[in-house]
C-alpha cells in the first residue's frame, strides 16, 4: 500500500474541497493517504511517503500563498528529484499562470508530475471534483 500526502492551503476552502476529493481518489485506489496543512508538513517529512499532492490557490499576482503555504514548499524543493507529486488550486481571477509557474519549477528540479494539474475557478464544480479524484488516483 503506497502512502500519501494531500498538503494543502485554503483561505476560502476552495481549495480545501479539493484536497478532499484529492484525497478520496487515493484512498479509492488503495493508497493510505495523510492530509495536511502546511503547519503539519515539512521537508523532513517527504521521505515519509510515496507521493505527494500539494494544493494552494492563486493568491496576488498569480502566486502561491507566500506566509505559511510557500515557505513550506520552499523548504521541500530541494527534495523533489524523483518524487512523485501532483498540483491542484483554485483561482479567483486571472489564467491559471501561478499553476504553469508551479509545474515548470517542479520540472525543473526533477518532480514527476502524475497527473495533470488540477485547477478551477472559485468552488470546485463536478468536473473538477471528478479530475481531483483522478489526480488522487494516480498518486496511489
Amino acid at each position: 500500500m503506497s502512502k500519501v500526502a494531500v498538503v494543502y492551503w485554503s483561505s476560502t476552502g476552495n481549495t480545501e474541497a479539493m484536497a478532499n476529493e484529492v484525497a478520496e481518489g487515493a484512498k479509492a485506489a488503495g493508497a493510505e493517504v495523510s492530509v495536511m496543512t502546511p503547519d503539519d508538513f515539512s521537508a523532513d517529512k517527504m521521505d515519509e511517503y510515496d507521493a505527494i499532492a500539494f494544493g494552494c490557490p492563486a493568491m496576488g499576482a498569480e502566486e502561491l500563498e507566500e506566509t505559511e503555504f510557500e515557505p513550506m514548499f520552499s523548504a521541500c524543493i530541494s527534495r523533489l528529484g524523483g518524487k512523485k507529486i501532483a498540483l491542484f488550486g483554485s483561482y479567483g481571477w486571472g489564467d491559471g499562470e501561478w499553476m504553469r509557474t508551479w509545474e515548470e519549477n517542479c520540472k525543473n528540479e526533477g518532480a514527476v508530475l502524475t497527473h495533470e494539474s488540477v485547477i478551477c475557478q472559485e468552488e470546485p464544480d463536478d468536473d473538477a471534483k471528478a479530475a481531483c479524484q483522478e489526480l488522487g488516483k494516480s498518486l496511489a
